[in-house]
């Protein structure tokens, strides 16, 4: 770490790469359709793979009879449950899955069997021809069934019914706080489940080559479109009981993943026992249908939340509950749990917290990571709970924010470390391009207007805000070793290859390492050649998720190519006869910072420097500071070594004859820190807000009968681009001081302040709380008859689940913590924020009573 902070850049910029908006290095093969994805693989001999799904969400296997499908013309392998018994999953506390099911299945779509055949028609043929005689299960579809009916248990191994996992903290005095509040609100909210719906399906080719000379028989290649491929080698090796350097995963490009492709999967494992049985390359590549069966997205959640405030807005107290839907499977879902109350605190300097989450398992598919990962349901929660505080107090909802922010260079509640923090300026940002005030001034007379014409469409703008991290503090499987690594050599003809195991999933991850490393080496990116998501080829990296490639990446690069660097400069200061720190790199010159025309370029240095020192090849690494989270359990899931941003306005129409609400634009400001190429950033967060508005609007996974109502896309509803609305972006520069050349994240936050903003707006147009999502013009219709024949905020009736029923469920053991008082980190804002100190409740007068104040209930 001490020589990591020693090669931090001595300044900012000016820069002659990063900060550039350029092209993407792999653009043209892209849009050409020159790029290879899984499905793009053909291989001699190869072989079409396939999985028998279960059509029961819950039903115990009696028994699998193969011998039809077995006996078919052109079929070379059956496998079952039975031929992959180890269970794999990609946390080591979720180890509850089998690539194929054993003993029962527990969603419609869970896999039983898989096939290798010699063409699509009869692979298809044979998995009908197999006969699986299933003895029904009562199916819990819900959080309350699943409450409900511990003695129908999911998985056996649960100690408590359904209940996957169960967590509660306490940092600070929360009694306190509450007592010191003049005002109390608590308010129920849902979040319902939605998929991620990438343009690519899943797909994967596995190759076995045989070796008779090997102790094992031979070496196992998988290509797949994976966000993980370091994960998805960890478990398709121990499944099969590979060892690690038998195997070899191989990411091609990938055709969107937003968290879907971040899991191992059992079509993964069963194409590489299909391919090692058969001794010939199998491909499985699934339906648009399977990837809605097999799911992975996001959480439904319940939510529960209490705030105390004092007259001003000035939070003295939180307490949130999380009830968490999470499907069959573990998959991410104890991460998932803790991030839906980790990061309130990152985002409000909260003086005492108390947060407690449940996951439980129901018989739906395994819900996991979806963009935001855990985090948009409590962003939606929190804001839209804030700006009804802000309405019963009469508060200015910008004012009651201002006073709650976060500071920068500090320390929360619950222990995480702030480093650059630039949330005010992006406040202040969107405010002033919406035109917030203005158009909050001449609400009277936009209205009269509207009357006049008779017109039934209400305008409104709603903002919120948000936090989001920049890659996860700690790895999946907890170790010292870096979480990013890169590799790069030098040839004597200039030439730079980059080896990196990060997957582009389409955020550009793959230009941005081009960016970094021809910006410290003062090159053109178009010399880079990149060679990434190999575990062979390419030093581990942990995966394309939490947002965490630009950062640690970007770090592990810059480290590599500052060696290089070195000792480039250390043979040209020779040749020039010239001190090293007399010299810059750039525009393919190492040359005198006094006179430019005392030079050498790239390919004399290169030549120079192996003559004298052999082949040149550095490697670098990353892995995130110790000291930014709490020494408690749980303390894990949360930290960051830095967290980026944003806030957001939204402009809504609603129509009170039909209850469509159409948002008109939205107003992004995100602090990525120094924008390594803003124009992906900007991408980014568009994509973001694109993604924010489906979710907010229409996107949602219904359940009938136990199966997946609409599993397709002519179903499923998602904005198309005559449905997404304008989007204006502001990007917001304050770099971070350990950020790779100041850059921050982009590709998750700027997701999560949109959902909430558009409910605020609607609210702020007809007078109406839509306290779910997605809010379709049902709930709207209904929400305006309900305000009609009884005036006042009407809010939808609460889940059936209250407080009270799951305070019996709750564990008794409760974790109090309380982070140790450290000096915070010199602000180089110099004292720009002016209110409290984390941890600290900001002056007041003597404390009221909270029945002073209007006592307006949530949905609680």
């Amino acid at each position: 770490m001490d020589e990591w902070r020693r090669l931090q850049p001595r300044k900012a910029g000016p820069y002659k790469v990063v900060g550039k908006p350029l092209p993407k290095v792999d653009a043209y093969s892209t849009v050409t359709g020159r790029a290879i994805y899984a499905d793009d693989i053909i291989l001699p001999r190869m072989l079409y793979g396939g999985l028998l799904r279960s059509p029961h969400p819950h039903a115990r296997i009696i028994s699998i009879n193969t011998r039809r499908a077995r006996e078919l013309p052109g079929v070379l392998a059956v496998i079952t449950g039975e031929d992959l018994p180890r269970k794999y999953g990609i946390l080591p506390s979720s180890q509850d899955e089998t690539a194929l099911a054993i003993d029962k299945v527990r969603y419609v779509g869970d896999p039983v069997a898989a096939v290798a055949a010699v063409d699509p028609d009869t692979l298809e043929q044979a998995l009908s021809l197999i006969e699986v005689e299933y003895e029904v299960l009562p199916a819990l579809m819900s959080i309350e069934e699943a409450l409900a009916r511990p003695d129908v248990k999911i998985h056996e191994e649960t100690r408590n019914g359904n209940i996957h996992k169960a967590v509660s903290y306490e940092f600070g005095d929360i009694e306190a706080g509450f007592a010191a509040a003049d005002y109390v609100r608590e308010d129920w909210f849902y979040y319902e489940g939605n998929n991620h719906v990438p343009i690519e399906t899943h797909a994967c080719v596995a190759r076995w080559e045989p070796d008779p000379h090997n102790p094992i028989g031979g070496k196992l290649t998988l290509w797949s479109s994976t966000q993980t491929p370091h994960y998805v080698h960890r478990e398709v090796s121990k499944v099969l009981g590979i060892p690690p350097s038998h195997l070899r995963v191989i990411a091609p490009h990938v055709g969107g993943g937003f968290g879907g492709k971040s899991d191992p999967f059992s079509h993964e494992i069963c194409a590489c026992e299909l391919a090692r049985r058969t001794g010939r390359p199998v491909k499985i590549t699934c339906t648009r249908e399977e990837v809605f069966l097999i799911h992975r997205g996001r959480h439904p959640v319940k939510m529960w939340i209490k705030t105390g405030v004092k007259r001003d807005g000035t939070i003295t107290a939180m307490h949130f509950r999380s009830f968490l839907d999470g499907g069959a499977y573990g998959s991410y879902g104890v991460a998932t749990t803790y991030y839906t109350g980790a990061l309130q605190p990152v985002t409000y300097a909260l003086p005492a917290y108390k947060f407690e989450g449940m996951r439980v398992f129901t018989n739906k598919p395994p819900c996991g990571p979806k963009r935001g990962h855990g985090t948009p349901q409590p962003r939606f929660a929190v804001e839209v709970h804030l700006d009804k505080i802000a309405a019963d107090l009469g508060v200015d909802p910008i004012e009651l924010r201002k006073r709650n922010l976060v500071r920068p260079y500090s320390r929360t509640i619950n222990g995480l470390r702030i480093t650059s923090c630039a949330l005010e300026e992006c406040l202040d940002q969107v405010v002033a391009r919406s035109g917030w005030r203005e158009f909050h001034a001449a609400r009277l007379a936009r209205e009269a207007e509207a009357t006049r014409q008779s017109s039934p469409v209400r305008r409104g703008m709603g903002l919120a805000l948000s936090t989001y991290i920049c890659g996860a503090g700690k790895p999946i499987y907890w170790n010292d070793m870096p979480h990013s690594a890169v590799q790069i050599r030098l040839d004597r003809g200039g030439g730079v290859t980059v080896y990196c195991g990060a997957t582009d999933i389409g955020q550009g991850s793959t230009s941005v390492l081009a960016y970094i490393v021809a910006e410290e080496l003062g090159i053109e990116p178009e010399r880079i050649h990149l060679e990434t998501a190999d575990t062979t080829l390419t030093p581990v990296d942990l995966g394309s998720y939490s947002s965490r490639v630009t950062f640690m990446a970007g770090n592990a690069a810059i480290q590599a190519a500052r060696r290089l660097k070195e000792l480039l400069h250390s043979v040209a200061a020779e040749r020039l006869r010239l001190p090293p720190d007399r010299l810059e790199s750039g525009d393919g010159f190492i040359y005198c910072v006094d006179d430019p025309q005392v030079a050498l370029s790239f390919e004399q240095a290169v030549q120079l420097a192996e003559a004298r020192y052999g082949a040149l090849v550095a490697a670098g690494s990353y892995a995130p500071p110790e000291d930014i989270h709490g020494d408690f359990k749980g303390a894990g899931v949360g930290p960051s070594p830095a967290y980026s941003y944003s806030a957001c306005v939204a402009l809504v129409g609603v129509d009170i004859e039909t209850g469509e609400v159409k948002v008109e634009k939205l107003w992004l400001a995100h602090d990525v820190g120094q924008a390594i190429n803003p124009l992906l950033v900007a991408g980014q967060v568009e994509g973001s807000a694109y993604m924010g508005y489906g979710e907010a609007l229409m996107e949602q996974q219904i359940f009938r009968k136990g199966r997946h109502k609409i599993p397709s896309i002519l179903d499923y509803k998602i904005p198309t681009t005559l449905d997404t609305p304008e989007i204006e972006t502001i990007l917001v520069g304050r770099p971070d001081d350990e950020g790779p050349f100041g850059g921050k994240e982009a590709g998750q936050g700027p997701l999560l302040p949109v959902i909430p903003a558009i409910a605020n707006a609607i609210y702020n147009a007809v007078g109406i709380r839509i306290d779910e999502v997605p809010i379709t013009p049902d709930k709207v219709l209904r929400a305006l008859k309900a305000a009609r024949s009884e005036p006042g905020e009407r809010p939808l009736p609460p889940p059936r689940v209250t407080p009270i029923v799951l305070n019996e469920l709750w564990p008794a053991r409760l974790i109090r913590w309380s982070p140790e008082q450290r000096e915070p980190r010199p602000d180089p804002t110099n004292g720009h924020h002016q209110h409290p100190r984390q941890g600290e409740s900001a002056p007041h007068g003597a404390a009221s009573t909270s029945s002073q104040l209007p006592q307006k209930g949530g949905t609680a």
